[in-house]
């Protein structure tokens, strides 16, 4: 991926949902101008979901999600329906398809009008999106099927009558629906749309940010980890004066400033060393604790990391990384977060680690959850897992806000 790009974590993701054989990827296709999704009349084509990035005018960056028609069936259909819930979780913005030429009688098919009780799944689903505070747009489809625009009116009443949200109206062949859609997506934006700054008001425009970079296993050579990269640009896009030097190198950084750095952004693994030698003026927080803030709720976080305290032996901690890859020697989420926990707790703490979509429905049997900075998470998806523990009443905290925690620093770094 090019520095140039947006990450796909950062765009907007725009869900498209509905029955098999509702037109969802004929749609998706007409809004990318590609043929972006295999179309095919046969139900059930679409398996896994489908994410295509793009830019939209004048919404941004996006990406759009195919999903498996949510009436599936069977136990493939089963498997595809998880997908699809997987795809709902990291959705913004939501789009509903309804096929229009199915919902009210034509012309030479008398007996195919439905009656709006039919929509029990639809429903169902919109339910969620709302309880979830995800827009909804309805989308009536395939209206070139329809007699004219009495019987799409009838169509879009039926559809609004049924789920309480008045059905956008377009053809996947009609060379309007793009405008349509997106006219749509604009009007139903998520109240928190505007993507937050990683830094937040822990730096200042102007400020002179020294970064204390990790040099591991974690960033190989030649190599910056994606939230370093991101924070750099933020920083020069808000005309800081950035500095980047490494743990060992420290004191002769601060030494070569004129004033200590207004801010000092570390790698969480030596929050501890950097603490102690920072000028007593200088805000210290870490890369990890920002993007607690950036992608998930530094609050909940927070006050979840006392549960730390609460820990014995017999308890079980769940640690969550993003990213799926091969163990490593000295991981930070494998070896060197349950290693502090087991010094402090003891040798018996249970430690069970989950990587990439693999996050459990039931948490239940969690005293505690440590989940990682979560750079390759879009926003909502981060906030669906901190949901999902909230309401089965697991403290769920961050990598950095437990190493700060366990170092004895957490109420003397900036959080937000």
């Amino acid at each position: 991926m090019s520095l140039n790009n947006t990450p796909r974590s950062n765009r907007l993701h725009i869900g498209i949902f509905g029955r098999r054989n509702s037109g969802k990827s004929s749609l998706i296709n007409a809004i990318t101008g590609h043929e972006t999704a295999l179309v095919s009349d046969i139900a059930g084509t679409t398996t896994d979901p489908v994410y295509k990035s793009m830019e939209i005018h004048p919404i941004g960056p996006c990406v759009l999600i195919d999903t498996a028609g949510f009436d599936d069936e069977g136990e493939i259909g089963g498997l595809r329906m998880k997908k699809t819930r997987e795809a709902a979780l990291k959705t913004d913005v939501a789009l509903v398809v309804f096929d229009g030429s199915k919902l009210v009688p034509v012309s030479n098919k008398p007996d195919t009008g439905m009656e709006s009780s039919v929509f029990d799944i639809e429903k169902k689903w919109i339910a969620e999106f709302r309880r979830m505070n995800i827009p909804v747009i309805t989308v009536l489809n395939k209206c070139d099927m329809l007699n004219g625009s009495s019987e799409v009116k009838a169509a879009q009443d039926l559809v609004e009558k049924g789920t309480g949200i008045r059905p956008v109206a377009v053809s996947a062949r009609d060379k309007d629906v793009v405008s349509r859609i997106y006219k749509a997506i604009l009007e139903n934006l998520p109240e928190d749309y505007e993507n937050p700054l990683i830094t937040g008001n822990v730096v200042s425009d102007g400020d002179t940010v020294l970064l204390v970079m990790p040099q591991d296993i974690q960033a190989p050579k030649g190599r910056l980890i994606l939230p370093q990269v991101q924070t750099i640009r933020e920083l020069l896009d808000r005309k800081c004066m950035v500095i980047c030097t490494t743990a060992e190198k420290i004191d002769e950084a601060l030494s070569a400033l004129k004033e200590p750095p207004a801010v000092i952004i570390t790698d969480s693994q030596v929050f501890k060393t950097v603490y102690e030698k920072k000028p007593a003026e200088s805000r210290l927080t870490s890369f990890s604790v920002l993007y607690a803030g950036y992608k998930g709720d530094i609050d909940y976080y927070a006050e979840s990391a006392a549960a730390i305290e609460s820990l014995t032996e017999n308890s079980r901690v769940l640690i969550a990384e993003a990213c799926t890859h091969a163990p490593l020697s000295e991981d930070i989420g494998r070896e060197k977060i349950p290693a502090m926990l087991r010094r402090k707790v003891g040798p018996g703490l249970t430690v069970d680690v989950v990587s990439g979509n693999d996050f459990p429905e039931d948490l239940s049997s969690y005293d505690l959850i440590i989940h990682c900075g979560a750079c390759m998470f879009n926003r909502r998806y981060m906030l669906s897992r901190i949901d999902r523990a909230s309401r089965q009443k697991v403290p769920m905290t961050n990598y950095g806000v437990a190493i700060a925690y366990l170092s004895g620093i957490l109420d003397k770094i900036s959080l937000k």
